[in-house]
């Protein structure tokens, strides 16, 4: 991140959603709200990696995994807020935010004679193989944050193998501290067990920590964290939806940079 104007490809740049990438919210932003920031801890689906062009491939390979019937496709679709015909997502999706076993149990009505065990072992499958699109080149912004002294963690909804997979397939892993998935032990966003786990293991406060993302799932996180909250709009969401729970809307994570020099002046 450069500190200049987001890139006008970015979703819903018009109006009061191009404001807040550029300026705080109406009550934030004086000096004494401004932050120390030595961590930031990442969402992944949507945040590192753009979600519409890293997950579509995912959703029709887990459709065609689980059936060969084009009408039970259609429903399996439906039932995940997934959009073939465009290759996007509804933005109520369990597919944006949720665990695979919560996109499992939405798709099980449609699935007669499958258990939860198998069709979230076809999820995670297709998930360790789907090819991550960068939101924005990642070594480089990850080098960047680690020479600033900042500790860098990972907060996924996502299954941990996978995500591990995703920042080991992007040459990324060695920059990170921490990484969590659902099934990590610490829970799942909106809760804060991941974010609490991520400052036990840094001896980092809430205060001292930025948690980036994508989801109000996130962005809750982050509160009951006591972090700062920093919305991109790399994801489904929009600055209308994120706006009013984040310190800040960007977007994407490679404006974090500008960001951050403007909480140390």
């Amino acid at each position: 991140m450069t500190g200049t104007a987001p890139a006008m490809s970015a979703p819903d740049l018009a109006g009061a959603g191009l404001a807040a990438m550029l300026t705080p919210g109406p009550n934030r932003g004086t000096k004494r709200e401004r932050r120390m920031i030595r961590g930031v801890i990442f969402d992944k689906d949507g945040t590192l990696f753009d979600f519409r062009r890293s997950w579509s491939g995912w959703a029709l390979r887990v459709l065609e995994a689980l059936s060969d019937d084009p009408a039970r496709r259609a429903d399996l679709a439906a039932s995940i807020g997934f959009l073939p015909e465009t290759m996007d997502f509804h933005p109520d999706s369990p597919a944006i935010a949720g665990t695979a076993p919560e996109v499992a149990e939405a798709m099980l009505p449609h699935l007669p004679g499958h258990d939860a065990a198998t069709v979230i072992a076809r999820i995670n499958q297709a998930a360790a193989g789907a090819r991550m699109e960068e939101a924005v080149p990642l070594r480089a912004l990850l080098e960047d944050l680690r020479a600033r002294g900042l500790r860098i963690g990972l907060a996924t909804n996502d299954t941990e193998a996978p995500a591990e997979a995703h920042l080991a397939a992007h040459g990324v892993r060695d920059l990170f501290d921490f990484v969590a998935g659902y099934d990590s032990g610490h829970g799942f966003k909106p809760g804060p067990g991941q974010l609490l786990a991520f400052l036990s293991a840094t001896g980092l406060r809430g205060a001292e920590v930025a948690m980036v993302g994508d989801s109000l799932h996130d962005l809750e996180a982050g509160r009951a964290a006591g972090m700062a909250r920093v919305a991109v709009l790399t994801g489904i969401a929009t600055a209308a939806d994120l706006e009013r729970h984040a310190d800040v809307v960007l977007a994407d994570i490679g404006h974090l940079p500008g960001w951050l020099d403007r909480q140390s002046v």
